[in-house]
Parts: structure tokens; sequence; C-alpha cells
């Protein structure tokens, strides 16, 4: 600590102000606790400025349009393509032009410190600050460190890959200009919206991918991804390793694959996954070590608490991305907000051990019902186990699927294409599971996410009638595939 550095006391230090750990701060000051954040960049965070709303900000206009065009009626009165600048333009608004003040109200008006600087831990509830102004931050925690720093960009061994500057999402999320010719590495969530994104905005793409296409999804379901990247133009490289990039005369990037070809733009995007951003912050000083590959990681209990923690108390806690459970905002949110009850209802005594299982202080959804949107057109939504992770955590399972036609997909679009999957536990005869892909099915989520974490009996969810017509009949038309109505005539005859 330098000589000059100032001192504070607070209740819960809470180290990142992005949406998870502002949500954290918020629910311990309404449990009568102080608080402080501390942020090295924008208030708001990744979610705000360079992930979740620019990337949705730019998918939705190319989604409004490709919606009006293949519905008859309106697809004759569709006469441009998107307009980039016009695109760009909505993207900013959404990321409030990069600038953080209406965040930093919100923080203020809650009750909540804020100090901007780098911050680290130096021993037990204790945090060093150095302050973007220069001045040194010591703060010290009555009973809470919380990290909520959110993930950093997993770096892919591939050649030449440090001497040449690509993209990494942020860099696509804030593009100014949309390049001619645009190469994504990666097949995930990210890279798969971004590469249609580009597309729909003007980019020749290519995705090279060194698995296949949304690799965690049902195959039916991320297959009709695929059909919408193609559609819009995407080349798919699948199954094909990137092996070297080098930057040309021209300033142009190109790749060579391992199948022995290249592509060649004037944009890399790399976007291979993340990993909790946990370096730099001090955690080797109160007795936590990186593993062999240099990553730091921890182990987290259903109220966030970390487990291995030094002291009689519990006090260092680690949400969102940082935990490494689920890196999804909504679900990182749904940790902050479990999380600062736990640590209120503990500093008044009222919490004492490990939390039971779908109590407020314990984030058991991580378990049984983390949803997920694959915000492409077509989308794809999920929620809870597939059936291959089912039988892996000992279920009895089988499955139900089908494609999506019913006369609310068929009004919805022309040529509407769609799939749907429910997973069962046949023992309880309960949801494990759902899959939907198709346009708009993100809408259908929510339904089969309180499915799972009700565990709504199947014979109950019969009678949750969908309203016609819409896309949601495709729940009846999964009950009667799976054979509940034939089950209740059995009922009624033997019963």
């Amino acid at each position: 600590m330098m000589p000059d550095a100032t001192e504070r006391e607070f209740d819960v230090v809470v180290i990142g102000a992005g949406a998870v750990g502002e949500n954290v701060a918020g629910r311990v000051v309404q449990g009568g606790l102080t608080a402080v954040l501390v942020e090295a960049e924008l208030v708001g965070g990744e979610c705000s400025y360079w992930a979740c709303m620019p990337s949705k900000a730019l998918l939705r206009p190319g989604t409004a349009l490709h919606g009006a065009q293949t519905t008859p009626g309106a697809k004759e009165a569709v006469t441009r393509t998107l307009d980039a600048a016009a695109v760009l333009e909505r993207r900013d608004y959404f990321t409030s032009n990069w600038q953080d003040d209406s965040q930093v109200s919100w923080v203020k008006d809650t009750g909540i410190d804020l100090v901007r600087g780098h911050a680290w831990l130096t021993g037990p509830k204790a945090v060093e600050v150095a302050g973007l102004d220069g001045t040194q931050h010591l703060l010290r925690a009555r009973h809470a460190v919380v990290l909520a720093t959110g993930s950093t960009p997993n770096t892919p061994p591939i050649e030449g890959l440090e001497d040449v500057q690509v993209w990494g999402t942020r860099e696509a999320t804030s593009a100014r200009e949309v390049p001619e010719r645009l190469a994504v590495v990666g097949g995930g969530v990210a890279g798969t919206e971004l590469a249609q994104a580009f597309a729909r905005l003007g980019s020749s793409v290519t995705l090279v991918a060194r698995s296949g296409l949304l690799g965690n999804y049902p195959e039916e379901a991320s297959a009709l991804v695929a059909a919408g990247l193609r559609a819009d133009g995407v080349e798919l490289r699948l199954n094909t390793a990137t092996e070297r990039v080098s930057e040309n005369d021209d300033g142009t990037l190109t790749l060579s694959l391992g199948d022995g070809t290249t592509v060649t733009a004037e944009k890399v995007l790399v976007s291979t996954g993340r990993h909790p951003a946990l370096e730099g912050l001090g955690l080797e000083s109160v007795g936590f070590e990186p593993d062999e590959s240099g990553h730091l990681s921890l182990s987290t209990d259903p109220s966030g608490l970390a487990q291995g923690t030094p002291g009689d108390e519990p006090w260092l806690y680690a949400v969102g991305d940082a935990a490494g459970k689920n890196l999804f905002t909504h679900q990182g949110k749904y940790e902050a907000r479990v999380t600062g009850d736990a640590i209120a209802a503990r500093a008044k005594g009222e919490l004492k051990g490990t939390p039971g299982d779908w109590t407020p202080y314990a984030q058991t959804a991580n378990q049984h019902a983390v949803p997920s949107v694959v915000f492409t057109d077509p989308e794809l939504a999920s929620v809870g186990r597939t059936l291959q992770a089912a039988s892996k955590d000992g279920y009895n399972a089988s499955s139900v699927e089908l494609p999506i036609q019913v006369a609310g997909s068929s009004l919805h679009s022309e040529n509407y294409e769609g799939w749907a999957q429910l997973v069962v536990d046949e023992d309880r005869r309960v949801l494990l599971g759902a899959t939907f892909a198709g346009p708009d099915v993100a809408e259908l989520l929510h339904a089969a996410t309180i499915a799972v974490v009700g565990e709504v009996p199947l014979d109950r969810l019969w009678h949750a009638v969908p309203s016609y017509p819409t896309i949601s009949e495709v729940w009846l038309r999964l009950l009667e595939e799976y054979g509940l109505r034939f089950l209740f005539e059995l009922t009624s005859q033997f019963g």
C-alpha cells in the first residue's frame, strides 16, 4: 500500500461493476448493508457495451427484414436491403455511445459507492485499488468481498495470431464500418451470431470451426441455424482447424486451414470461448493458485461462497462469469441476487452453513434450468438438460421431438421451418429440458423454464392449453407425440 492511500470500510466490496456486480451491490444495499463497486472500465460492463446489447442491436434489423421478406403481402413491399449506417447508429444508441453516465447515476441513486480503478486482494477482506485518477485506495470489507469480474476471451493456439491485429467480439460489436470480407474463427454462439449479423450488413463471411456449429445443442436444432447462415451467404468450413494467420502486403489477413485451403479477408474475428477473468486479482495472496494451464478458477457453494476461503468466517464470493459456471448475463444476474441476499442474511445471523436447494439463498437453477438463446435467424432456444446430459446425470430419461408445423407457424411466415424437443424424467414424469429452433422461438422458452423449475407433472402440463393460432401450439403436439393422450385414455378406462 502506498503511504498516501485512502482507507475506507464497507460491509461489502464488489470488484466489477457490470450487470452482475451491480445486482450484488443493489441486493446487499436493499438488505441494509453498505457496498462499494470497483470498476476499471465502464459501469454496466461487457453486456451493456460489447456483448448482449450491441450484438442483438446488430442482429435485430436483419431478422425483422427477413421476417417481412418471408411473409406474402409484406415481402412485396420490401424493396431495399439493410441500411448498414442506420443499423450501426441504432447499435450506438443501445450502447449509450459507450458512455456510462446513466449507469453511474443508478449506482449513486441506489446508495452504492463507486471507485474507478484496478482492484486486487491483499488479504482476507482487504482490497487495494489503483484509482484511474492516480489515487490509491485501501478498502476493507466487514462481511464480504465479491468477485464479479466477468470473463476474458480464450486465445486459440494459432500460429502467427499474436503478430497480427484481429477482432475479438468487442471489436466486432463496436465496429465503425462493415468489412468487405470477414473471416470468423469459432462456431459457438458469439461467432455464429456475428457471422450472420455481418453477412446481412453486406460482408462476405466465412466461418471456420474446429468442430461443428453450436455443438452444445442438439444436431437437428443447430442444422437449422447452419441452413439459415448458408441462406445468407455465409460459407461454413466446419470440422476444420485454423493453423496459421498471416498479414498480406495490402493489409488483408489470410487464414491457412488444416485441409490445405486458405481464407483471405479484411478482418478476422476470433471467437473461441471465454474463461473467468480472475488473473491479477491477488487471489494468490489468500491461498488460491493457478492450474497447470496458468488459469485461476474458483469452486463456489450454492450461495456463491468460494470454497477454500481462508479464515473462520465466510467472506469471499464469486458470481457470474467469474464463478465459471454458466456464462450468461441473465444467469449471472440471478446468481448475483441470490448471493447478495445470502450475504445480507449471513451478516444478520439469519443464514448458517450451506443453504438448501430452491431456497432464496441457493443458486439451484444453475444445476437444473439454465436458459439460453442463440439470437440468429432462425433462433435456437434451450433450457435444462439435453437427453445426453440427463442420461449422464443418472436420470431415466427419454425425449420426444417434432418439426414445428402448427397453424401459428404457417401464419408466421411462408415455409416456416422449426424443430422442438422435450426431455422427460420417466420416473417422475416431469420435464428435464427443452429445445426449440425456428423463427421467434425465444418467446417459447420461458414457459419451458417454468415447467422445468416447477417440476410440473406432464399430466398437469397437459392442461396448460396453448392459444390458437400460435407457435406455442407445438407444446400440445409434443405432449401428444409423447403419448399423453393415449395414457389419459387408459387411465379413464382402467384407473
